[in-house]
């Protein structure tokens, strides 16, 4: 049941007089079913007795007088509803009285369901009639694809915007040329039945749209059941006709990508783009976790760190002792400035305290009545429960219905919802925070660190999703420079755009690696090293190794996207953070490397070979990172496989030069 609403009511033609309609109180549901979704009114209780529902006298007035129904059973057809239209100013409150259950009822079907239920499938819509603004209770009429008018639905409890919101996560709804109060359907699923080139065309309808609304069910729950049915609705019934036209794709990715050159063939269907040399990548070794002892002799006095830019590199290349992660996050999340005192951090603990607690307060102390008026603080308190029973349960942490970690996870998103009320939460945040909280296990110092991990990642939730399909169109640059033929295949299968990723960039992997994986991955992508948007090279290396099981089985759409949906919890971290590296390292040593990609990754000076002893141009200035960027490190290293080599050690003699 993804809607419900009681309050809904059908005001049936059967009274004394003409003037006269009986409100027949029900509960509205949207209905996901398999592939199906299915819209549902029943009434509250199928035996209600008609002899005791009140009323309502229409008049001219704006006030409306209740009388009592007349003993009689109700003698019209269904008919009268089909047409019937009622704009009121203003009601009181309806309440109706039960009878026991009697089997000659007459307002009862054979099989004891009332003859107003309805029920019926979205395929089968037709269209949607509102009600005009300012007239009262806001109502709908659906109208089905035979033109049967089903009865008016009449919301006395609440907006019926909230349903139109709710179909439009599964259909298109435009507004009728004729009429505005009249909402079509489009003939195709919503959700599925555009391609993803909607993230790059404004306006975005689509999936897009409904990943705008809610993304965390889309890219959790719907791309992991792959269908023929999904299949087909993406590309619809012509693929061909869905295709972009080969010249103006060419265009297109000269656009996105105008570093690449690209020709085009005479041959319909196909581009050809001059693939620019970027080398072998080199092998990149990991290293063991910073170790406390590690971390404390970086630290003077008065509990400076000293060299900032050697302890990013060190956490950069092997991670850190989980003992020590519970103060270093707070280093690399922003929470603590890097060049603070002890006595410092302390002062700003004790501020911080206190603003977290004057903010939970805030909605703390907000009475249900108060809730009731207030529909973003009750939307924001729904989501977030909602999330939080959906909580990883496999950590201890979060073990148990009562938990005290998933009780702490709702009080520190709902402070976050005071602390951004117009960002406020959307599916999702949780899985940012549950490894924050788990580490820090403490409320308040969560929170913050939770704070400057949002402030990183705010543009994947905001409602435009701008930040969203930026990332999937430099995804899409990197990988085309890195392998232009895998590119072409993915394209071909109707691939190209990497929807598939959508998951892995809208929560940074949290649910492709375990609980104790992403702890690792995320403390080395917080080092901002050895540039930006490293998270962008780590889904190269994922798409990079996956590669030769995709194109040698020639998986299609449909194989694509459920093979690159089945690896969570199976891919090595340590191996992809190595690949991931060595990318970075041969994108950078590239010659020619387009300035786009250089743009994404934040490189300067890359048209140029960097001296591979100085890290200079050949007009003498310094690179922003040089191929020798990790080679002031000296501890042991460990191999992409684990097996420790004690006796490769790395200089610590060369400058430590900050990237």
């Amino acid at each position: 049941v993804v809607y419900e609403q009681e309050g809904v009511f059908i005001h049936s033609s059967c009274g004394k007089n003409d003037d006269q309609d009986s409100l027949i109180a029900g509960v509205l549901r949207v209905i996901e079913k398999e592939n199906e979704v299915i819209v549902d009114w029943r009434p509250l209780d199928d035996t209600l007795d008609t002899s005791n529902i009140l009323c309502a006298g229409k008049d001219s007035s704006s006030v409306v007088e209740w009388t009592q129904t007349p003993k009689e059973k109700c003698s019209r057809g269904a008919d009268r509803p089909s047409s019937y239209e009622a704009e009121w100013d203003m009601v009181t409150t309806v309440s109706f009285k039960k009878k026991p259950h009697s089997n000659g009822d007459a307002t009862t079907h054979a099989n004891g369901e009332s003859k107003w239920s309805f029920l019926f499938s979205l395929t089968d819509l037709k269209s949607i009639k509102q009600n005009k603004e300012g007239m009262g209770w806001s109502y709908l009429v659906f109208c089905l694809k035979d033109d049967v008018k089903l009865p008016a639905l009449h919301f006395h409890h609440g907006d019926s915007k909230l349903l139109i919101k709710c179909l439009e996560k599964h259909v298109v709804l435009n507004e009728s040329p004729q009429d505005k109060r009249i909402l079509l359907v489009n003939s195709q699923n919503k959700s599925l039945s555009q391609s993803f080139e909607n993230l790059f065309d404004e306006p975005s309808y689509g999936l897009l749209q409904k990943l705008k609304k809610d993304p965390y069910t889309v890219t959790m729950g719907r791309f992991s059941k792959v269908t023929n049915y999904i299949f087909d609705s993406f590309r619809l019934s012509d693929p061909s006709s869905q295709r972009r036209p080969p010249s103006e794709m060419a265009d297109f990715l000269n656009d996105a990508i105008p570093g690449l050159k690209i020709n085009q063939q005479e041959e319909p269907g196909f581009e050809v783009i001059t693939r620019i040399a970027l080398g072998k990548q080199p092998e990149v070794s990991r290293r063991e976790p910073v170790s406390t002892e590690e971390w404390a002799k970086n630290m003077d006095s008065e509990g400076r760190i000293l060299n900032v830019d050697y302890i990013k590199r060190l956490i950069f290349k092997g991670g850190l002792c989980h003992t020590l992660r519970k103060e270093a996050w707070k280093f690399l999340l922003g929470y603590f400035p890097w060049n603070s005192t002890k006595e410092e951090r302390a002062n700003l603990q004790k501020r911080k305290t206190d603003e977290y607690f004057r903010m939970k307060l805030q909605w703390k102390s907000v009475s249900e009545e108060q809730e009731k008026r207030n529909s973003r603080l009750r939307d924001y308190r729904s989501l977030i429960e909602k999330d939080v029973n959906r909580t990883d349960r496999t950590n201890k942490f979060y073990e148990g219905e009562d938990n005290p970690g998933l009780i702490l996870l709702h009080d520190i998103l709902m402070t976050y919802c005071m602390y951004d009320f117009d960002l406020g939460y959307v599916q999702g945040m949780s899985d940012l925070l549950s490894p924050v909280l788990y580490v820090m296990e403490n409320e308040v110092d969560a929170f913050w660190c939770f704070v400057s991990y949002m402030d990183q990642m705010h543009q994947n939730f905001e409602e435009q999703m701008q930040g969203m399909k930026t990332q999937l169109i430099q995804l899409s640059t990197l990988l085309r420079l890195l392998d232009s033929g895998f590119c072409s295949y993915l394209e071909s299968q109707d691939s190209g755009y990497l929807y598939f990723c959508f998951r892995w960039l809208l929560i940074r992997f949290k649910r492709e690696f375990s609980f104790q994986d992403i702890l690792r991955l995320w403390e080395v992508m917080w080092t901002e090293l050895p540039c930006q948007n490293f998270h962008l090279l780590l889904c190269c290396a994922i798409l990079e190794s996956e590669k030769h099981q995709i194109m040698d089985k020639h998986y299609g759409f449909n194989e694509i996207l459920k093979h690159i949906n089945e690896l969570s919890m199976k891919i090595d971290v340590e191996h992809i953070l190595c690949k991931a590296e060595a990318i970075s390292m041969q994108m950078m040593n590239c010659k020619e490397l387009p300035q786009a990609v250089s743009e994404i990754l934040g490189i300067e000076g890359s048209s140029v070979t960097p001296d591979s002893d100085t890290g200079e141009d050949e007009s003498g200035a310094v690179l922003s990172c040089p191929t020798s960027l990790y080679q002031s490190i000296s501890t042991p290293v460990i191999a992409a496989n684990g097996t420790g080599d004690s006796t490769q050690q790395m200089s610590d003699t060369q400058s430590l030069t900050p990237a």
